[in-house]
């Protein structure tokens, strides 16, 4: 169990935030083997490009189950919506002596807290050997491959997905409070009684001035970062999966009826059948691995046809529905 002392006032102060390198460093986990059932195809194939992509640091510190994946390779969010570039950035900078405490963490482990060391693999030594800087530069340049390969087709869809689930948690709080906010967040975290306790086979109790929140596509259960090197005034992250279908099946593709898929042809079909929200080329494309081209050939068609409509939405054209698309899309 982890426990955080946390008071009102600091549920108060703490955060929401969408972070991207988060989702990425988050498949290092043994989530990545794993992911939930329902989570959306990508993150099942993360893992994937992983081991095909000759990315040698971050292969040798994923982990095929409990762990510890350092720290340093998701900073905390500078600001509630950071760019991928940002994060880079953030991940180049580590001091030195900060990437080399972590690994250490990692080679050590926190017996105490319920985390067992391992020994670390023939390449992070190598790595180690030349200097925390070098091994900041060498994850932050994998992490841009890994994200360039697995993550950035997908990533808009995705991020829409969590602005929507930070919209819902401030119309939670808005209403209702911070306390009851917590409480709705997952099953497995409650705050009660000024300590807010996550369900964990870590045992980690400690008082914390906020908390950091981050939903997640790629978390199946709800986890805490906690600094390990206690060398910095860092709040913990806490992590929880984004579990509202009606949020999460935003960037879900919606399976087409038989008939519909006859009449139209499956790739028309599939596409009417996912314009449950308005969506752009780009974000359909990344759902249903399709090249923009193609997707953009039979939105054409489906619009010629009179069953969606486009409109342009800041820089980006969204097509959505029509009465007629819709009604042919939801029949069965």
């Amino acid at each position: 169990m982890i426990e955080l002392t946390v008071d009102v006032a600091g549920l108060a102060r703490s955060r929401f935030a969408v972070s991207p390198l988060h989702e990425v460093v988050t498949t290092l986990l043994h989530w990545g083997l794993r992911p939930a059932p329902d989570a959306d195809p990508w993150v099942a194939r993360a893992r994937r490009v992983l081991r095909r992509a000759r990315l040698p640091l971050l292969s040798e510190l994923a982990l095929d189950g409990p762990g510890y994946v350092p720290d340093f390779l998701s900073p905390h969010p500078s600001r509630p919506s950071p760019t991928v570039e940002e994060e880079l950035e953030q991940v180049r900078s580590t001091p030195p002596e900060r990437v080399l405490s972590e690994l250490e963490a990692l080679r050590d482990g926190r017996p105490r807290n319920g985390l067992a060391g391992s020994e670390l693999p023939e390449g992070v030594r190598r790595a180690m050997a030349r200097g925390g800087a070098h091994v900041a530069r060498q994850a932050a340049d994998e992490l841009q491959r890994y994200w360039e390969l697995a993550f950035a087709p997908h990533w808009e869809a995705a991020k829409a997905a969590l602005d929507a689930e930070v919209g819902r948690c401030a119309g939670v709080l808005a209403g209702h409070g911070a306390a009851r906010l917590f409480n709705s967040l997952h099953p497995e975290i409650e705050w009660s009684g000024g300590t807010l306790r996550v369900e964990s086979r870590l045992r980690i109790a400690l008082p914390v001035p906020l908390v950091v929140v981050v939903p997640s596509l790629v978390a199946p259960r709800p986890g805490v970062g906690v600094d390990p090197t206690r060398e910095e005034d860092r709040p913990p992250m806490l992590v929880y999966p984004v579990r509202d279908k009606a949020v999460a099946g935003a960037i879900a593709p919606t399976a087409p009826s038989a008939e519909m898929a006859q009449l139209l042809g499956p790739t028309r079909a599939g596409l009417l059948a996912a314009l449950v929200q308005p969506a752009s080329t780009a974000q359909l494309a990344a759902r249903h691995f399709l090249s923009p081209a193609t997707v953009s050939y039979h939105l054409g068609v489906l619009h010629r046809a009179g069953l969606v409509v486009r409109a342009r939405s800041g820089r980006s054209v969204l097509y959505r529905r029509t009465p007629k698309g819709s009604r042919l899309a939801e029949s069965r």
